[in-house]
């Protein structure tokens, strides 16, 4: 087996630059990483407490993700002929959201399970959600497989099936990220004047508006990246313009869809709030001056 080879084709995104992407991935790196540090600091004072509230913790694992694959983007920018490195930041980027994806399901599961126990934990539903989740992990491992082996050959056959497992992969992620959509709907629709059980603190409704914003903003994300791949693919020397400007917005609704998801746990105060929408700005920004820098230099 040679290789590693080159992309052949354009990869959404596009390769990145030390003068354009360094300085952004750098902000979103310390960003990242105070989220991430927030959300372990909730987990592990929880856990004193005798609470063990897992999503802290998977958020905690999304943020590392998102660290790391701004590591690999910036040592790609300053190493672009490193086909390695571009290889861990693809699998980075695309494992890492995925995280967001199962708690979202999740959280949409124990609204369900609240308002209709009957129904939501009813053995039916309960193995329909596993094997949802289950499948998601084995089309991660297929998807990460096919990404390495599509920078190892060149024989055609290898590639197109290659290509065909990846178009699955992106369609499935897409279709778990939209799930949450109907099933909280539904649920809030079904669920008024209903005796609901005890789910945290807050309001209802306000539980039914992260879900459904958070499976929103997810569902944009995942929406676009499946259709970029669904697209004919182009050179690497000539990628279309949908694989370059735009990607930056998917940052933006991966950021806000963290801090929905952030403001899920009761624990969190209004100093914390304050603190996380200071972020989120600071991340909408920093993106939105990518685009006008990559735009103003045709990147």
């Amino acid at each position: 087996m040679g290789g590693p080879y080159a992309p052949r084709v354009a990869l959404l995104g596009g390769r990145p630059t030390v003068h354009v992407d360094v300085p952004i991935c750098a902000v979103f790196l310390v960003l990242f990483l105070a989220f991430g540090i927030s959300h372990m600091v909730i987990f592990r004072r929880n856990l004193s407490r005798g609470h063990k509230f897992i999503p802290s913790a998977v958020t905690f694992g999304f943020c590392m993700s998102r660290v790391i694959a701004n590591i690999m983007r910036i040592v790609w920018a300053c190493y672009p002929d490193n086909v390695r490195v571009s290889i861990a930041a693809q699998i980075f980027v695309a494992a890492g959201i995925l995280l967001l994806f199962i708690l979202n399901l999740l959280y949409a599961q124990r609204m369900l399970r609240a308002a209709f126990p009957v129904i939501g934990w009813s053995p039916a539903v309960s193995y329909a959600f596993k094997a949802l989740y289950i499948l998601v992990v084995l089309t991660i491992i297929m998807v990460i497989t096919c990404v390495i082996q599509t920078s190892y050959t060149l024989n055609p056959n290898t590639l197109r099936i290659d290509r065909d497992i990846q178009l699955y992969g992106v369609t499935y992620f897409a279709i778990v990220a939209f799930l949450p959509i109907p099933i909280t709907a539904l649920v809030l629709f079904f669920s008024r004047g209903r005796q609901i059980e005890h789910l945290g603190t807050g309001s209802w409704a306000a539980k039914g508006a992260i879900v459904l914003s958070a499976g929103i903003l997810l569902c944009l994300g995942a929406s676009f990246r499946a259709a970029t791949n669904w697209m004919p693919p182009r050179p690497a020397t000539y990628p279309p313009y949908m694989t370059i400007r735009p990607v930056s917005m998917s940052s933006i609704l991966d950021s806000i869809c963290l801090l929905s998801l952030f403001f899920w746990s009761p624990e969190l105060t209004s100093a914390s709030g304050c603190r996380m929408v200071a972020l989120l700005y600071a991340i909408t920004m920093e993106r939105v001056m990518s685009i006008k820098a990559r735009l103003s230099m045709g990147v």
